[in-house]
């Protein structure tokens, strides 16, 4: 056996140093630059899914510069943060990750395991993501200049639902009338149709509006539908056929990436310096991202026992979004997906024709004679444009050092003492107005408001090293340190009311002050750490940490909390009996076993008395008890256990594999309070909860030849959730949802569908009785949905069976390059709300699902739709629950660098020309459902997940 070269010289970034991969005893996966750049995203959090086992990643929204949310092995909490640290160039990071250039990122390191993230203590409870930015060139390289240029074009990532068009649309109204006719009112079946349409013209709900006016047929509405068939007539046309949605969505958005990079250096010193340029526009219109960002670092070591550096960055990034979510009406997504398709966008005149306003501007149509159900009075295409959303953000972040003493031989060789300084500035302000003609604000005359908020955090430690070889075999490698982070927030905000006219957007321009408030957080982490690492002849490793933190968010006496990990490594490969097995290249195993705390437990002040002062009565000042003490809340604390395998086999296979265990302990709770006390519940450690997964890697050099190299990565992971204790409250119900001892956190808590009854149509669930002593019946079948409301089950949950992606990198004839990136999960289930909406409207004048064309018609009739019903004739259940399993295709890239001797005649070193193609395709087991949307397994009217298509320049001088 022999050491491979190639594969012994990984390095991986870890806590407050680095190490070697074939040495290390924790969990760590490192994303390389080179593959970060392949991915057109304008936040890095978007490139990581697929690149890393154990990490879970929503897609997050479309909207530009926005990021995605990510767990690693799983959920860390109920109620405190899940959120992962982060840390750029060894210190952790407060500011925004959108602030972060991509292009500037040498490389990612996740941390999963309590050996590799000990050291961050009270925040690293939930994995460390740690960013280390490029630097300069290494000693002996000139001067390089490198050019990066990316432009190209938007789309929706995700296909809309399957609508019902305009035709659908009313033959299912017409239907469902129909059915009321017969079914509640005893109408006779042979004149329930022509009564039908009367109540469609004439009844309470007006589904063609009060005057009739929303016919999109040139056909008289009474003779519109043939009662015999239940279809619009043949001869009959379309007057409009208006896609609210298509309408608000842009044309082939661009997006533009450019970076200019520097880097350079001597045997004293080196440099690196970038600048940086992004305008993405979004798939909505007036929706956009733009960041200027410069980045510089330096490092000097002008004497031998003397080494600093300095890394600074700037950004400043404009978003105008789209401000509301979920059902409110002026969420476009929703008010569109939702708006019936026989509704104009714009008025229209006897010739079907836009009514065009003073300036020659189509006049929107505010739907004030709408069915009461389609958004009376309301236009959300004419208040996107009318309404303004936008936010700037100024950040500036610094990274510095001081190295002392670093001697490579001598009496204090391997002593070396250094300081690290770090901060974070981030300033925010937002400008929210809402116009006074139509919309949310009409009947106050507009509104605006304006936000202000500032952060700043900084990080200083100081750091004593030792290393040293005994014998030539004992290795040590020793370090103590201290730590100070200090985290200061500041907000101010003010909102008025009543502007003259349109266009005026500063508040001095209106009349009405509505809200006026300001406030400042402190948070503060007192630190010592320590850590141990020790190795017999390259073979045998055992490595030790330990940290104590003090957090201001917790009371004197439960303040410092106590954090450590200890983790070992058998080199096989090394062993005198494996040194036959000469393909044997390297081989290991590894275990790690670590408590991590997580204070972030609930606001700054979780166990303080807090009092909201907005209370005034009779021109007094007045308060009340917002929240009350406890000062016994501590630390939520994770055991850690991990067991790996790690092998290089035939110079071409790597393999590596995990098994981990992962506790949480004191887990931050709501514990209800008697209703006497005038509270429903405070905040208190009483649960636990764990997560247990299997994490398995394969890389294969499938080619090697000179012309040739095709390489192929399979990744795959496991993650299994389980709630072990909630103390006096052994389940928490919320909606739909449920949280039980043994079971999954966000377990879905449904009734049972038991499907479509043959012969009336209707929707039939499983239920039981309950006795007054609490026995339950036999389960037997009904379409009470009362009942079935009193009959729920616990029904799945959103965590995958399976997760993990494929990828494939191909070099051919030293000049073209291709990859291909998929994703995949498996298992898992959805409670995609949309979609129930639109099988199931509550409003008349909501769109629908073309499934409805499936509905029970007659008895007999097999399918899962029921009968056509006007309103909600369903209850949430399992029949809504859909498969989360997908499969991407997530990245695809061709590039082609041109020959080098055409380049050097021309003083240029390279130039490469690339094509990109990210989020090609999602195939799911619905169209138009995001099954990443979040980790709950629920779906909302968000902005959704965008695909490009772009091509590249890069030239290096």
């Amino acid at each position: 056996m022999k050491p491979d070269a190639v594969y012994l010289e990984d390095v991986l970034v870890v806590a407050y140093g680095t190490t070697r991969k074939e040495s290390f005893t924790g969990s760590a996966e490192v994303l390389k630059g080179e593959k970060i750049e392949k991915r057109t995203v304008s936040n890095v959090t978007k490139a990581i899914e697929g690149l890393a086992t154990g990490v879970l990643v929503t897609s997050g929204t479309g909207q530009p510069g926005a990021g995605s949310n990510i767990i690693i092995r799983g959920y860390g909490s109920i109620n405190a943060s899940n959120n992962p640290l982060y840390v750029v160039d060894g210190i952790p990071y407060d500011g925004s990750i959108a602030s972060i250039n991509p292009a500037d990122i040498e490389s990612m390191t996740i941390l999963k395991d309590a050996s590799a993230g000990a050291l961050y203590g009270a925040r690293g409870a939930n994995g460390v993501i740690m960013i280390t930015t490029k630097r300069g060139a290494k000693e002996g390289e000139r001067v390089k200049v490198n050019f990066r240029s990316v432009w190209g074009v938007s789309g929706q990532a995700i296909p809309s639902y399957d609508l019902l068009d305009a035709k659908g649309w009313i033959e299912y109204q017409y239907q469902a009338f129909k059915n009321e006719e017969i079914i509640i009112k005893g109408v006779n079946p042979a004149v329930a149709g022509q009564t039908a349409i009367q109540m469609m013209l004439t009844g309470p709900s007006k589904v063609f509006g009060n005057n009739q006016q929303y016919n999109p047929y040139n056909y008289p509405l009474a003779d519109l539908i043939d009662t015999q068939t239940g279809k619009i007539r043949s001869d009959a046309t379309l007057r409009y056929d208006d896609n609210w949605m298509k309408e608000v969505t842009a044309s082939n958005p661009i997006r533009q990436d450019h970076v200019l990079t520097v880097t350079g250096g001597t045997d004293k010193a080196k440099y690196m310096g970038s600048v940086g340029f992004l305008d993405e526009k979004g798939i909505l219109m007036t929706t956009g991202f733009k960041r200027y960002s410069g980045r510089a670092n330096v490092e000097a070591k002008p004497i031998e026992w003397l080494k600093f550096g300095l890394g600074t960055n700037f950004a400043q990034t404009t978003s105008n979004f789209l401000n509301a979510t979920g059902s409110a009406t002026s969420n476009v997504w929703y008010s569109c997906m939702l708006m019936a398709p026989i509704y104009p966008i714009y008025e229209l005149d006897a010739n079907n024709q836009p009514v065009l306003d003073a300036d020659g501007k189509k006049k929107f149509d505010y739907g004030q004679n709408r069915a009461s159900g389609a958004q009376q009075n309301y236009n959300s295409i004419a208040t996107l444009y009318d309404d303004k959303f936008k936010a700037v953000n100024s950040s500036v972040s610094g990274r510095t050092f001081i190295e002392l003493l670093d001697f490579k031989t001598g009496p204090i060789a391997g002593l070396k003492l250094s300081a690290n300084l770090g901060f974070d500035f981030i300033n925010q302000e937002q400008h929210n107005y809402e116009n006074p003609y139509f919309g949310n604000a009409a009947g106050s005359q507009g509104r605006a408001y304006k936000y202000s908020r500032n952060t700043l955090s900084s990080t200083f430690n100081q750091l004593l090293t030792y290393k040293r070889t005994i014998a030539d075999k004992h290795n040590l490698d020793f370090l103590v340190g201290h730590e100070n982070y200090q985290y200061k927030y500041n907000y101010l905000m003010g909102a008025k009311s009543g502007f003259p006219f349109g266009g005026l957007y500063e508040l001095d321009a209106a009349a009405t002050v509505i809200t006026a408030g300001s406030y400042e957080d402190n948070y503060t982490i007192e630190s010592f750490l320590s850590r141990l690492n020790y190795n017999f002849d390259d073979k045998y490793y055992v490595s030790g940490s330990y940290r104590r933190d003090g957090s201001s968010r917790f009371y004197n006496e439960n303040r410092w909390g106590d954090f450590w990990s200890i983790g070992g490594n058998w080199r096989i490969s090394q062993e005198s009996f494996m040194q036959s097995l000469s393909w044997i290249r390297n081989m290991n195993i590894k275990a790690s076993f670590g408590v991590q705390g997580n204070d972030a437990v609930g606001g700054y002040y979780p166990y303080q008395a807090l009092y909201d002062l907005g209370y005034p009565n009779a021109g007094m000042n007045g308060a009340v008890v917002a929240s009350i003490a406890n000062n016994d809340l501590k630390w939520e604390k994770n055991e850690n256990l991990n067991i790996g395998f790690d092998a290089r086999l035939f110079d071409r296979v790597s393999i590596s594999a995990e098994w981990y265990k992962r506790v949480t302990k004191d887990m931050l709770m709501a514990y209800p309070l008697a209703m006497s006390t005038g509270f429903l519940s405070y905040q208190k450690n009483i649960g636990s909860m764990q997560n247990t997964g299997v994490e398995v890697t394969v890389a294969v050099d499938m080619v090697t030849s000179k012309d040739l190299r095709w390489s192929l990565t399979l990744m795959g992971s496991t993650v299994q959730n389980k709630i072990l204790n909630l103390a006096d409250k052994p389940e928490i119900t919320a909606g739909n949802y449920i949280t039980k001892e043994g079971e999954v956190l966000n377990s879905f808590y449904l009734p049972r569908s038991a499907g479509v009854d043959p012969a009336t149509g209707y929707q039939l669930y499983w239920v039981w009785d309950t006795a007054s002593d609490g026995t339950r019946s036999e389960e037997y079948i009904t379409a009470d949905r009362s009942k079935a409301a009193a009959s729920r089950v616990i029904a799945g949950n959103r965590m995958p069976d399976l997760f993990g992606s494929i990828s494939n990198d191909f070099k051919l004839f030293q000049s073209i390059d291709f990859s291909i990136l998929t994703t995949y999960s498996i298992g898992g289930k959805i409670l995609d709300g949309l979609y129930a909406n639109l099988l199931d409207p509550l409003y008349q004048g909501n769109s629908l699902s073309a499934h409805l064309s499936r509905a029970w018609s007659k008895p007999g009739d097999i399918t899962d739709t029921p009968i056509a019903q006007l309103g909600a004739n369903t209850t949430t259940s399992t029949r809504n629950l859909i498969n989360a399993s997908y499969f991407t295709i997530k990245n695809v890239t061709l590039g082609y660098s041109l020959p080098k001797t055409w380049m050097k005649k021309l003083g240029i070193e390279n130039v490469r020309i690339s094509a990109i193609a990210d989020n090609i395709a999602m195939f799911t087991h619905l169209k138009g459902m995001n099954p990443q949307f979040n980790f709950s397994g629920g779906t909302d009217y968000v902005y959704t997940p965008t695909r490009s298509i772009s091509l590249g320049l890069d030239i290096t001088f």
